[in-house]
């Protein structure tokens, strides 16, 4: 949880716009033409969809005529037009400091970047926005974009992955990192998640020379997190083995979100963060 004097030193600092901010808010906008606002379960009159009745809901809420069909319970759902709860965090640990060229940003900063947009894009939508660990309630409006976007400029180191922390039932999250914690670690805290009732989306964002390893020749690798420095003789000599790792611990991500209901996603620094910001604001939208 965050020092509780972030909040109006968030709030104070408001007044003035980051760079980050304007930046954010022109992607959010470029993309917002044409997209519709996500569709979501509540109350209301319009039917939405039926799913599968779960143990200890209200029996009352049992659709009796269309689980007669079937052997299982389902329960009618329908399209509500107030907000939802989202929580956006934002992976400001040292290896997303890594940029392998100046033509491109970090991907602390590409992450940041997005993670700023989304807010933007789905409290212009009407949705409840909050930073995952800030402590600040989901909120509406242009106040709460501000805060966002303070509170991550400056958001101190974190660990990698979030902790885990009690959140509203029928919340959703959206974790943008490199992903780079070992699988088992990612699994335990995203079915921790998914247990508790939550949907979410890991986005992984991603250095070009992290996915081919262009180097050749003698290569000497520093850690940005107190890891061994590591000398490779002849780099080439290992960039198959190094692509097919890579392969298969996004593969392993995908079975993960897979099987918790949530969903995985792909982002690499040399590409238009519009098209990332399209590909999460549709995935939010499944839901």
């Amino acid at each position: 949880m965050a020092d509780a004097a972030l909040r109006p030193r968030a709030e104070a600092a408001a007044a003035a716009l980051p760079p980050l901010l304007v930046a954010a808010e022109r992607v959010a906008a470029s993309v917002m033409q044409g997209v519709h606002g996500r569709r979501r379960t509540g109350q209301g009159e319009t039917f939405w969809q039926y799913r599968t009745y779960e143990p200890g809901e209200p029996a009352g809420r049992i659709d009796w005529r269309e689980s007669a069909k079937a052997e299982r319970l389902y329960v009618r759902e329908t399209e509500w037009e107030a907000a939802q709860s989202l929580f956006l965090w934002c992976d400001s640990s040292a290896s997303m400091d890594y940029a392998s060229s100046r033509n491109w940003p970090s991907k602390r900063r590409r992450a940041t970047l997005l993670t700023l947009a989304l807010a933007a894009m789905l409290l212009r939508g009407g949705e409840r926005v909050s930073l995952l660990g800030s402590g600040l309630a989901p909120a509406h409006g242009r106040a709460t974009l501000d805060r966002v976007a303070h509170l991550l400029d400056g958001e101190a180191r974190t660990a990698g992955l979030p902790e885990f922390e009690k959140l509203p039932r029928h919340g959703h999250m959206v974790w943008l990192s490199d992903f780079l914690a070992p699988v088992e670690t990612i699994n335990r805290l995203v079915a921790r998640y998914a247990d508790a009732g939550l949907k979410g989306h890991l986005f992984q964002v991603m250095d070009p020379a992290e996915e081919s390893l262009p180097f050749n020749g003698r290569v000497r690798f520093e850690g940005f997190e107190d890891e061994s420095p590591l000398l490779i003789g002849r780099v080439e000599g290992i960039r198959d083995q190094y692509i097919d790792k890579l392969r298969l611990h996004r593969e392993a991500l995908r079975a993960v979100t897979r099987l918790a209901g949530w969903s995985f996603g792909i982002h690499r620094t040399d590409a238009a963060p519009t098209q990332a910001l399209l590909g999460l604001y549709r995935a939010l939208a499944k839901d």
